[in-house]
């Protein structure tokens, strides 16, 4: 079932995946409990599905209930304890609460280096959200250290071709875009747009966020 929400949730049919997740967060807790595992993961499961509705007060709740259980359950340190902060964060960045999102950003960034290291793709991912709410914030000096760091190291790991490679190169170049200089956003968003054609094709939604970027900064 969980399995099943989880595509309808990446097809972004949010009803059918908000109704199977309900049921599978309700048997987990009556059958296997509220400290569960899977349990955790149905909760966040269905975390995810509001979040994505922009549902934040209802993916909060349920957030706050998968990590204060995950703290207590797993430790500070645990992977699913860490996911769980940094889905909480999440909904924060969404709602402009950044105060609130960077306080678990910086946690989780610090936590996953000490115990993935700083080449992990975890690791990585926490960097970028962090370098988001720095860049929602204008803070670009700050948001550009930390993505000149993930995209150097996601082209030395993962390679130019891979999406959280592409990724990192669009976020360093928004941070361009955004103070103005254009000619480094534009040489990043080129090699973006022309290696998501390659890679993607030209109907992907990534290829048509890229060529849509690129646009902007012709525009501005």
């Amino acid at each position: 079932m969980a399995n099943l929400a989880s595509t309808y949730r990446n097809e972004g049919r949010w009803k059918e995946a908000e109704e199977l997740e309900v049921q599978v967060m309700e048997t987990s807790l009556k059958v296997l409990g509220d400290e569960h595992p899977h349990t955790l993961a149905s909760m966040a499961n269905l975390a995810s599905t509001y979040r994505n509705q922009g549902r934040w007060k209802e993916a909060e709740e349920l957030e706050v209930q998968v990590m204060e259980t995950s703290l207590r359950v797993l430790g500070d340190e645990h992977p699913h304890m860490l996911a769980s902060m940094a889905n909480l964060a999440s909904t924060y960045r969404n709602q402009g609460r950044w105060k609130e999102a960077e306080e678990l950003e910086v946690q989780v960034m610090e936590m996953r280096k000490r115990v993935l290291g700083d080449e992990h793709p975890d690791m990585l991912t926490s960097m970028a959200n962090l370098a988001s709410t720095y860049r929602n914030q204008g803070r670009w000096k700050e948001a550009e250290e930390l993505e000149v760091q993930v995209m150097e190291t996601s082209l030395r790991v993962l390679g130019d071709e891979h999406p959280h490679t592409l990724t990192s190169m669009a976020s360093l170049a928004s941070t361009y875009r955004n103070q103005g200089r254009w000619k480094e956003a534009e040489e990043l968003e080129v090699q973006v747009m022309e290696t998501s054609l390659r890679v993607l094709g030209d109907e992907h939604p990534d290829t048509l966020t890229s060529m849509a970027n690129l646009a902007s900064t012709y525009r501005n």
